[in-house]
């Protein structure tokens, strides 16, 4: 090993522990300590400012000057009270990360002196720059106005002396420049297209919520190693490396007892994260080796996913204290499992029921499986851009590499909900016999209740019914939550609305509603079944039995981002009220800009380490080996000399090979970068990128790995797998 790498490595191996002080409370009692939530709501607020802020959370109502200048003082005391100077509008630009500019309280007085203002104005609406953030072209550089809009649905919370006041971002001609303005838009959706179908089986259901599990699967890396790898910190993956002797294939590290380093880790994190609210409640180690996973209870979704990319930030944050780096791109290390984040979803309603959970009488399980179907109906309808909504260049490394689901969007059901399903399809409408309110005499209504643990988890499924939620697996560990969930929920309220349509329409005609219900949910099932799929995903036999089926395949992301401006996803999210076709246009040329870029940068990283790390250090060794054979000649008569030089002669013309192989497909790489770069169309020069420049990266990659098990261990400065991928 070589003397700097030793160091490097030493170093991390010997960190120790950081004692975490433990709050001497219970979690329960230091819960949300950080947020300007209800409780804090009510203490700080005049009881008619408060009414309406919960009206407006709750309904969606707008709010008068008057109200917001009230909740601007009552949370200005407050976040000053809990130490903070400053306040900042916290938002989701479509860099999939956040952003935030941060004001003083403190303002002159105009008498010499300083005084702490926030008024309602400022709570409201803020004007940051906006030329520097994607916008697709919505506007151009020079026209820099965007707009920052409060969410009041989203507490305000407090990050170190700063209040962070949750917003949208908009351009100054009301285009969104954000995730979450679309993301409101189809919760919004979905809650009104849900109600209007509740009530054929409960008019008192007046709103509908969509909720979000998310599950946040992260590697951990030494902080010295990770310093020592110019690829994992400028890419955040390893653009080389060999795989370690042992990895992952003894399946011990899987829910085995975390490192105590990392427990320290996961115990600041999780006091940190409930302070603000954040319900973790798991923690584990995964499959990978550093490998590691965390997740909250439920919570609304646009919470939910605030909550996410909160968490993800004090993962960066907290990880440094501890002596690591985290790393939450979805395919750090090649060899070993990938991360995700398993988006689980569901609907449920003000009265308390769950729209995707079986009840416990016909009419109840007629509910269950009217949202069933009609899920997987938008599903089936838009499973192209349901795909484009977790398509990026580093989650491509993840999906189907036998460790997640594979780039087809099928559904899981199991055998019982699969069982049901097949027998209502089948059903003769003769045999539906309606009783008034008593609801339906159909024997496949009645289904037995289905428990969280009573429909198996099939791995291979991107979206997979689990019992009284499904579950959205294909999501990548360092996405924005909200890129697929909008395109869910605004999917579903489509189809909901679509459904209620047909119904309605029967109903007109003469039939009783549950019969028109039943018929309509008959021919669904019958259109949506290519999308219904419970075996194996890896297999080769569901790749040919899927393109059959019509679904899409494709596995080049800039052209599965294409499913966004096909005819049916335009429509589907201009009748939701989601995004226009001009919004839909410029995230497009965001997304393909932003494969570019990633492409772009590895490729750059690569052939500089390449060329001034890789090539040099074989070189080396290669030198030194040459030099013993020529020492061998000296001291060895000839014949013997070449029979004791012989294995070297192999290893310097091994190296040799690989060595000019490297070089020639470094300079190839350039010169198709140059190439790319001059396409001006952002789709066709990613297509460029992914057909031409990401090939090479692994062909390169290829001979770098064969020359670190040839170069010696001390001359090779790079840490290497077996050494970044286990914690001491």
């Amino acid at each position: 090993m070589s003397k700097l790498r030793f160091r490097v490595v030493e170093a991390a191996f010997n960190k120790k522990a950081i004692d975490v002080p433990t709050p001497s409370e219970l979690p329960s009692e230091f819960f949300a300590s950080k947020v300007f939530n209800r409780e804090k709501m009510f203490k700080y607020l005049p009881g008619e400012a408060f009414a309406k802020l919960s009206e407006s959370i709750e309904d969606g109502v707008l709010l008068d000057h008057e109200t917001a200048d009230a909740v601007a003082t009552g949370m200005k005391k407050w976040a000053i009270e809990m130490g903070a100077t400053h306040y900042t509008h916290w938002f989701h630009p479509l860099t999939e990360g956040t952003a935030e500019k941060h004001d003083a309280f403190a303002d002159p007085d105009g008498k010499g002196g300083m005084i702490e203002k926030f008024s309602g104005k400022l709570l409201i609406q803020q004007e940051p720059d906006a030329s520097s953030f994607p916008s697709g072209g919505i506007r151009n550089t020079f026209e820099a106005r965007g707009y920052t809009a409060w969410d009041p649905s989203s507490p305000a919370f407090i990050i170190a002396d700063t209040l962070c006041i949750p917003t949208i971002f908009i351009s100054y001609t009301g285009e969104s420049l954000d995730y979450k303005a679309p993301l409101l838009k189809a919760l919004e959706a979905v809650n009104k297209a849900a109600v209007d179908v509740c009530h054929y089986f409960n008019p008192d259901v007046k709103k509908v919520v969509a909720y979000l599990g998310w599950e946040q699967e992260y590697f951990l890396v030494d902080a010295g190693l990770y310093s020592a790898r110019p690829d994992l910190l400028l890419t955040g993956r390893t653009l080389m490396g060999h795989e370690s002797s042992k990895n992952q294939q003894l399946e011990d590290h899987y829910f085995g007892a975390i490192p105590t380093r990392v427990l320290e880790y996961m115990k600041e994190l999780e006091i940190e994260a409930l302070k603000l609210g954040i319900p973790l409640k798991t923690r584990h180690n995964e499959v990978a080796p550093n490998q590691f996973e965390l997740a909250p209870v439920f919570e609304e979704c646009n919470l939910s996913n605030d909550h996410n990319l909160m968490v993800m930030a004090l993962m960066r944050k907290l990880s440094r204290k501890h002596g690591f780096r985290v790393l939450l791109h979805e395919k750090p290390f090649k060899g070993v499992n990938g991360s995700g984040k398993h988006n689980n979803w569901s609907l449920g309603t003000n009265t308390g029921i769950l729209l995707m959970a079986p009840g416990k009488t016909p009419e109840e399980n007629l509910r269950f499986i009217t949202f069933v179907v009609n899920v997987l109906k938008a599903v089936y309808k838009h499973n192209a851009l349901l795909k484009a909504s977790i398509a990026s260049a580093s989650n491509a490394h993840r999906l189907g590499a036998n460790e997640a689901p594979p780039a087809i969007i099928s559904s899981f059901l199991g055998t019982q909900v699969s069982a049901v399903l097949e027998r209502l399809e089948n059903t003769d409408a003769n045999e539906v016999v309606v009783a008034g309110k008593q609801g339906l005499k159909l024997d496949v209504a009645r289904i037995p209740e289905i428990l969280l643990d009573n429909t198996d988890r099939n791995r291979t499924s991107p979206f997979a019914f689990t019992g009284n939620r499904f579950e959205f697996r294909a999501v990548g560990s360092e996405a924005n939550c909200a890129a697929a969930m909008l395109v869910l929920n605004a999917a579903v309220a489509e189809q909901l609305k679509l459904f209620k349509a047909e119904v309605d329409e029967k109903i007109a005609a003469g039939k009783a509603p549950f019969a028109a219900i039943i018929e309509v949910l008959r021919k669904d099932i019958k259109e949506s079944k290519a999308i219904h799929f419970d075996g194996n995903g890896y297999s080769e036999e569901w790749k040919a039995e899927a393109e059959k089926r019509g679904l899409d395949c494709e596995t080049s992301v800039p052209l599965i981002i294409d499913a966004y401006l096909r005819e049916e996803s335009v429509k589907m999210f201009e009748s939701t009220g989601v995004m226009t076709h001009k919004e839909l246009e410029a995230r497009n040329e965001v997304k393909w800009e932003m494969y570019t870029k990633k492409v772009q940068i590895e490729a750059r990283v690569l052939g500089d380490l390449a060329m001034n790390h890789i090539i040099p250090m074989a070189t080396r060794y290669q030198s030194s080996l040459i030099d013993n054979v020529y020492k061998m000649r000296d001291l060895f008569p000839a014949d013997k000399a070449a029979t004791l030089s012989a294995k070297n002669l192999e290893i310097i013309e091994d190296i040799a090979n690989h060595i000019s192989y490297i070089k020639e497909k470094v300079d190839e790489l350039v010169e198709a970068r140059k190439v790319a770069n001059k396409i001006e169309c952002e789709r066709e020069k990613a297509i460029a990128y992914h057909d031409t420049i990401f090939p090479m990266l692994d062909k390169i990659r290829y001979h770098i790995d064969k020359l670190e098990l040839v170069v010696d261990d001390e001359i090779w400065s790079l840490p290497k797998y077996r050494e970044l991928l286990f914690i001491r």
